[in-house]
């Protein structure tokens, strides 16, 4: 196994009644205050009025920028940059869900240089500097809350890329789960779909090393499975919502991944499809990745497959280990597509196969794959053909 360094610099607030520390905990980093969010639910609910209160009790100077998309675009990385450089500002405070937190990511680089956002992005320019960001997250899912991660549209060039540095892991972030009270049963199975696909990136591994890492990974699966389901029926239930809220944490703030290289798979394919249509994030991985899971599957790495099949889904072990890998595939989808009720095909989105093949190029950039099996943009674009 690889050696390797595990930090995790966010220091988080869990559970209810902890916003009244937010005040004091962005004071140790300035003055001047960005507050950034989506759409009006933070308004709605009540949440944006007590961000704001305890922002101006703590007499800071605030400076808003709302509006940010799902998929967020490079338009409000922008933006917020330029608020940032113009009025001075010493921290940021994103206040919504993983889109609203990943554009603020970036505004937070993007206020440090001189030079268009989207160069971190295209040329893969390095993060040198950043402002710091804090989060109070509304929405389980991407995990934005504790990795140094974030994803950016550029619709003009339908390309959604991400980067990341651990200069823009969040300080601090406020997790309350009863925050995520309002998030609709859709939205809610499609944050669910993210955070096991996060895990399921790094369980299925070219190479087998830490053991305890793997049963980590099943439970933080089998948490998903069980409370998922619950949170969607139940809105207002605080140990469902909580379970899920601190498994996003821990599905991607890199400790499951510790020492593992090797490049995801299902992640680059379905950037492509949100870059070109807008899809959500976690339907478009719901729908590909039993498909990418059937598509790689083979003699030679039926193993893991077997192991989650198991541990995961709780399937016969006795049967023959193929047998038993794709009945683990086959309830993985009646997972995603009967008790999450998501849309099962890209059909259903109004999605053809006009694109594809461009699409595929652009996750292999324009070479190949290299996940837990390497994958050409003819294996790529076969995958979303089985998608139809």
């Amino acid at each position: 196994m690889n050696d390797f360094i595990y930090e995790i610099p966010t220091k988080v607030y869990f559970g209810k009644n902890q916003l009244h520390r937010l005040g004091q905990e962005l004071s140790h980093f300035g003055q001047r205050v960005l507050l950034t969010y989506g759409g009006g639910s933070i308004k709605t609910s009540g949440l944006y009025d007590n961000v704001v209160n305890e922002i101006r009790s703590s007499k800071l100077d605030l400076f808003e920028l709302g509006g940010i998309a799902p998929n967020p675009r490079i338009d409000s990385v922008r933006e917020g940059a330029a608020i940032c450089k113009r009025e001075n500002i010493d921290v940021l405070l994103a206040v919504g869900g993983g889109s609203t937190i990943d554009a603020t990511k970036w505004m937070a680089a993007g206020a440090c240089v001189d030079f268009d956002p989207w160069k971190f992005f295209s040329d893969n320019v390095r993060v040198e500097k950043a402002l710091p960001v804090c989060s109070v997250l509304t929405l389980s899912g991407t995990g934005s809350e504790m990795d140094g991660g974030g994803v950016i549209t550029n619709p003009q060039t339908h390309e959604k890329i991400g980067r990341g540095s651990k200069l823009l892991v969040p300080k601090v972030s406020f997790l309350d789960p009863t925050n995520t009270y309002t998030v609709n049963a859709y939205q809610t199975a499609c944050g669910s779909v993210d955070m096991m696909s996060h895990i399921i990136e790094v369980y299925f591994h070219p190479e087998r090393d830490l053991e305890m890492l793997d049963h980590v990974m099943e439970g933080l699966l089998k948490t998903v499975i069980k409370f998922a389901p619950m949170a969607m029926e139940e809105p207002e239930n605080y140990e469902a919502r909580a379970n899920l809220m601190w498994t996003s944490s821990w599905a991607i703030n890199g400790f499951i991944s510790s020492g593992k290289r090797h490049e995801w798979s299902c992640h680059p394919i379905e950037h492509e499809l949100s870059a070109f249509y807008d899809i959500t994030h976690g339907l478009g991985l719901a729908i590909l990745t039993p498909r990418w899971m059937e598509y790689v599957l083979d003699e030679d790495n039926v193993e893991p497959f077997y192991q989650f099949a198991v541990n995961v889904f709780g399937v016969d072990p006795k049967l023959p280990k193929m047998d038993v890998a794709k009945e683990g595939i086959k309830r993985l989808s009646d997972f995603f597509f009967h008790t999450l009720k998501l849309s099962s095909t890209l059909h259903e989105l109004g999605i053809d196969d006009k694109n594809f093949e461009v699409m595929a190029n652009k996750a292999c950039q324009g070479n190949v794959l290299k996940g837990f099996k390497t994958l050409t943009p003819q294996d790529v674009e076969n995958i979303y053909r089985m998608c139809l």
